[in-house]
């Protein structure tokens, strides 16, 4: 039963990274821009993000094994009618409907796992997960530019439909019938649920192209007041209401709305650094794209080794100690990537992203097992929608800002005379010092999110 849900991250990671090398020749082949080409990835990422909650509820109340057979065959099908688009239209359309079937996984995979392992035992396999999540993420890329240099971009779509039907076919054979809540009992607050979602949705909208339509343009200033309008009515209805779509009293529990902080400023960190090393490689540094993505691979070989050595310690240990590390860990790599200039060597690279990657293994998996083992048993389904939700906002939210802070210092560089490489390292150093300070908010949370772990003589 784990594997299936270990596949189901698996293809979803598979499918973000061969995608994001698609990018070019797809903006090529449709005849658009590169910044409406990015909505091929952002489109996937708001529908996956603003359904997480949703589904999560959802899995409380429908059997597992149907729910997740669902998810699957929806990202079956999306995948595969990404194959035949033949505009941009229909591409952004089919990623949608893609999306909602890796929302339905990833909002429920860390309750299934939480259900069928004992708490002894939940640490170790959270781990594995993050080391199958890892390999999906280095075999994208290797995968992705095989595919494209040889059938074109419409083929890296084609690895996760043979996967994603045996996962549904399984799905549905192996994972749990029962179910905890009594269906016929069942509400759901589906006016709260268009609040949420609205709101949630002009948010990260406002996120993701701010930058470019500019933050004090009246297109962001409606999404801001559109997201304060729908926030506060959902806010509201949700403390009136006897079924919320999210039961504010579980951010009473600490581990819980301060575990979720440090996971969200935790993937604000990383992605500070995985969106600019790939330009910096390239760009400063003059290195094809083959190199480069055999530099940035020692990240994910590393993680995938440290995930589950540090799921199975959280599960005996506890997560507190391994929570603070991780932090401390990737905040060195990020400092070294501050002190690297045009001259910097190939193993300089390969051992900041080592680090980085030891860094957030320490991190995520025993973070993963103390959020889950500190909510009830019938809110697990929520308590996982909610941090697939902390973990989307943290990626989001690492990518717009990110390209903000980088874009305005690199603009303010070039104006005081500096050359474009000078301005770009200037840039890129100053823009690593908020992923800092990024990882030192997730070192904050985490440390008054975990207690000692006790134990019983």
């Amino acid at each position: 039963m784990f594997v299936i849900t270990a596949v189901g991250n698996f293809i979803a990671m598979l499918d973000a990274t061969t995608v994001n090398l698609a990018l070019y020749p797809m903006a090529v082949d449709l005849h658009v821009t590169m910044s409406q080409i990015q909505w091929v990835m952002i489109a996937y990422m708001l529908v996956l993000t603003v359904f997480l909650p949703f589904f999560g509820k959802l899995g409380d109340i429908f059997p597992k094994n149907k729910l997740y057979s669902v998810g699957f065959s929806l990202f079956a099908l999306g995948a595969f009618l990404n194959t035949t688009a033949d505009s941009f239209g229909l591409l952004i359309a089919y990623r949608c409907l893609e999306a909602l079937g890796a929302s339905i996984m990833l909002s429920n995979a860390q309750a299934i796992i939480a259900t069928i392992f004992k708490k002894e035992r939940r640490g170790k396999a959270l781990g594995l997960n993050g080391c199958i999540v890892a390999i999906g993420g280095m075999s994208g890329p290797a995968l992705g530019g095989i595919l494209i240099n040889s059938f074109g971009w419409h083929s890296v779509f084609l690895p996760c439909i043979p996967v994603a039907l045996a996962g549904a076919y399984y799905a549905y054979k192996m994972l749990p019938h029962s179910i905890k809540t009594d269906r016929k009992n069942f509400k759901f607050d589906y006016k709260g649920f268009f609040y949420f979602t609205i709101s949630l949705f002009a948010l990260l909208l406002a996120i993701s192209e701010g930058h470019s339509w500019g933050w004090n343009s009246l297109k962001i200033i409606s999404l801001g007041v559109i997201t304060l309008i729908f926030g506060v009515l959902f806010y509201i209805r949700d403390h009136h209401i006897n079924y919320p779509l999210i039961n504010f009293s579980m951010f009473k529990i600490k581990p819980f709305t301060f575990g979720n902080l440090a996971v969200m400023t935790s993937y604000m960190a990383m992605y500070t650094n995985s969106i600019l090393l790939p330009f910096f490689l390239q760009e400063i540094l003059k290195y094809n794209a083959l190199k480069t993505g055999l530099l940035i691979l020692p990240y994910s070989v590393t993680l995938s080794v440290m995930a589950p050595i540090a799921g199975r310690l959280s599960g005996k240990y506890g997560s507190r100690y391994l929570t603070i590390a991780g932090p401390i860990v990737y905040c060195i790599a990020l400092l070294m990537f501050t002190l690297y200039d045009k001259n910097a060597a190939m193993w300089q690279i390969v051992l900041a992203s080592g680090i980085m990657g030891i860094g957030n293994g320490l991190f995520q998996s025993p973070s993963n097992n103390a959020i889950m083992t500190c909510v009830k048993t019938e809110e697990l389904g929520l308590a996982s929608g909610i941090l697939a939700l902390s973990r989307n906002m943290g990626n989001i939210l690492g990518v717009s800002v990110t390209i903000t802070l980088f874009e305005t210092f690199r603009n303010i560089f070039l104006e005081t005379g500096k050359v474009y490489d000078l301005a770009f390292l200037s840039s890129y150093r100053t823009t690593m010092c908020f992923g800092i300070f990024f990882g030192l908010c997730c070192l904050t949370f985490a440390y008054i999110a975990y207690k000692p772990h006790k134990t019983t003589h």
